[in-house]
């Protein structure tokens, strides 16, 4: 399995991405972190193709909505890219849409296989947690019901074993949500990793290093 998990885009880490996927090619950006919010999605997508494509990468939006309900047409899409970049928004809604399209069961089994590199930050990182509680002080459950019609989900997809924090000590988090939330999972005992907008994670099969 191979996982590359960041606060906000490469971190001060693309070389590590590098390392992982290989020399650039096609990368399926996925966006519906974003689906709440109608009016700055479309933006919010082109801020993430315009930079892989500078470095040189094929990147085109696989958007989950449109393949609700349809597990196997997603997985012969996913089956496509040899990377996957999910992007920032909210965790919730995110979580969401993987479920209506079934994308919690084909990326875990295209890591399996070793067949997908995963990168994503923000909500694309956080979601692959085992366990999403806490992180509704910083994005809100309630947006998912009107966008996507079901209950929130409070299960990640468990493909690390501990949360992931994102934005400490960031001017995207001028709220300090990201920080208050480090310290209520260290007062609790949480184990978490606490990213910066610099940090990041990096699963290459056994091994897992935080570059913090």
């Amino acid at each position: 399995m191979r996982l590359f998990l960041a606060s906000y885009r490469f971190g001060a880490h693309y070389d590590r991405l590098a390392a992982l996927a290989g020399a650039p090619g096609r990368v399926a950006v996925i966006g519906n972190a974003c689906d709440a919010w109608p009016a700055a999605r479309a933006a919010a997508i082109t801020s993430d193709l315009v930079p892989l494509r500078r470095l040189g990468y094929q990147a085109e939006e696989v958007d989950l909505r449109e393949y609700a309900g349809r597990t196997e047409q997603l997985a012969a899409r996913l089956a496509d890219f040899p990377l996957v970049w999910v992007r920032g928004g909210n965790t919730f809604v995110l979580r969401a849409q993987f479920a209506r399209s079934g994308a919690d069961l084909v990326i875990p089994e295209l890591l399996a296989a070793d067949a997908l590199v995963y990168a994503g930050y923000s909500a694309g990182a956080c979601v692959l947690a085992p366990d999403l509680h806490g992180l509704e002080t910083a994005d809100d459950p309630a947006e998912v019901r009107p966008v996507c019609g079901i209950e929130p989900r409070w299960d990640g997809l468990g493909l690390i074993d501990r949360p992931i924090v994102p934005h400490i000590d960031s001017a995207t988090d001028p709220d300090g949500d990201g920080n208050r939330l480090a310290a209520a999972y260290q007062a609790a005992g949480v184990t978490h990793w606490a990213l910066t907008d610099d940090d990041v994670v990096v699963v290459d099969g056994e091994t897992v290093r935080c570059f913090c």
